[in-house]
């Protein structure tokens, strides 16, 4: 349905009117029509800014909300501004899937494309799913503040783990079988360690007893004490039969300072991130019920939450696990049926990944009476690849967390 102009026309109070808002980096075009194709503003553009808002308010005053309904598109980050002006003043607001609105507007023979179109096709949307429309909820601020954080942890945890590579390949080339002395407890330490004595040969012109003592002090401040002390040996004993292929310079010196001083940097900036994410998610209802499910941790407790966000506004498990990107839609063509489906991967691919490593958790740490464990283990001798026992087991984390929180909100008459 292509819109159509129509002047000096008189409105019916049961007009309905389709907003389409073209969301771009710091703009958006709009277009705004009726249901029966009258063209009520031509598309226009606005910043995102206050007065961008103001001129969007003053388009849209004749028009009663309860007749008017506004369709865009999900961007990341790009349609939040103008998302939550609209949500404070109260309209009814839909947000669309990406994908969904592509092969909306990719509709018909010519697939002509400008941001005027695709406001149009928009409105256009809006007008004929109107009772199909979703409004967006507005969330409890919490909700927003721990996917904003976790977005960041993820950010910190991507720039943690290539450095971390860098410092293996570092380690190998200066100081060979230094990386492998280190474990979780004592990273910190040994990369305090390693940026003072970073080339075996600073460490051969110490006396044992001297390097020790040294490194003791520094364990001292990290709070590790003993274990500064077991790990100064192992290094002290590697440094005497290990061979450097890079001599010791400023260049060497120069590259362990910014590595050891970026990868401090980050996993002290993952920490309190991940520390404020728990102290945040505390104040949720659903915590306490979340936590003790299999898998979920301190923080992947608190990254779950953040991830799923409202469990209200999800009808039902299946939501869950289709906004997660595990569903495998049938495909059935005449006498074909396929019994052998992918999943979609059209969904949160962070709420994947957090699932996925919850699933990772379980299986590295087997506890008895674990659920989930046993669900994996019974697909894996079935003959399913271990990874595919892990989604077929976030597929069923994903019910208990459902089935978990809605029992937890009815008991709290919050559903």
């Amino acid at each position: 349905m292509e819109p159509i102009v129509i002047k000096n026309m008189e409105r019916n109070d049961s007009m309905k009117y389709g907003v389409g808002i073209d969301v771009s980096k710091g703009k958006s075009t709009i277009a705004i029509i009726s249901n029966e194709g009258e063209i009520i503003e031509e598309p226009f553009e606005i910043i995102h800014d206050i007065d961008g808002f103001k001129v969007l308010d003053e388009k849209m005053k004749n028009l009663s909300k309860e007749d008017l309904k506004i369709v865009m598109e999900e961007t990341g980050t790009y349609h939040l501004p103008i998302l939550g002006y609209l949500l404070d003043k109260e309209y009814f607001v839909t947000a669309k899937n990406a994908l969904e609105i592509k092969k909306y507007l990719d509709r018909g023979l010519r697939k002509a494309k400008t941001d005027k179109k695709d406001a149009y096709k928009l409105a256009e949307y809006a007008c004929n799913n109107w009772y199909k429309l979703i409004k967006v909820r507005d969330n409890d601020k919490k909700y927003d503040n721990l996917k904003f954080l976790s977005r960041q942890y993820l950010s910190t945890i991507a720039v943690q783990v290539k450095q971390k590579v860098n410092f293996s390949n570092l380690c190998d080339l200066i100081f060979p079988g230094y990386y492998q002395l280190l474990d979780d407890n004592t990273f910190i330490l040994g990369l305090e360690i390693f940026k003072k004595y970073y080339h075996p040969d600073i460490v051969k012109n110490k006396k044992e007893d001297l390097f020790i003592q040294e490194v003791y002090q520094m364990s001292k401040k990290l709070g590790h004490r003993s274990a500064g002390i077991s790990l100064a040996k192992k290094i002290y004993t590697l440094a005497q039969k290990t061979f450097s292929t890079f001599p010791n310079n400023q260049y060497s010196q120069l590259s362990a300072n910014s590595c050891t001083d970026t990868l401090i940097c980050t996993i002290k900036a993952s920490s309190i991130i991940i520390a404020e994410m728990d102290k945040l998610a505390r104040e949720l209802p659903e915590y306490d019920v979340i936590n003790k499910l299999p898998g979920c941790g301190k923080k992947l407790t608190s990254r779950v939450i953040a991830e799923i966000g409202d469990i209200r506004r999800f009808k039902n498990a299946g939501s869950i696990i289709a906004y997660c990107g595990l569903d495998a839609p049938p495909y059935q063509s005449g006498q074909f049926e396929s019994t052998n489906r992918h999943i979609s991967k059209r969904g949160n691919k962070y709420l994947r990944k957090t699932g996925y490593e919850i699933m990772q958790s379980i299986k590295s740490n087997p506890k008895k009476d674990n659920e989930l464990l046993t669900y994996m283990i019974k697909k894996e001798n079935e003959g399913k690849l271990k990874k595919v026992a892990k989604i077929a087991g976030l597929n069923k984390f994903l019910r208990m967390y459902y089935g978990t929180v809605k029992k937890k909100y009815r008991e709290l008459n919050i559903w």
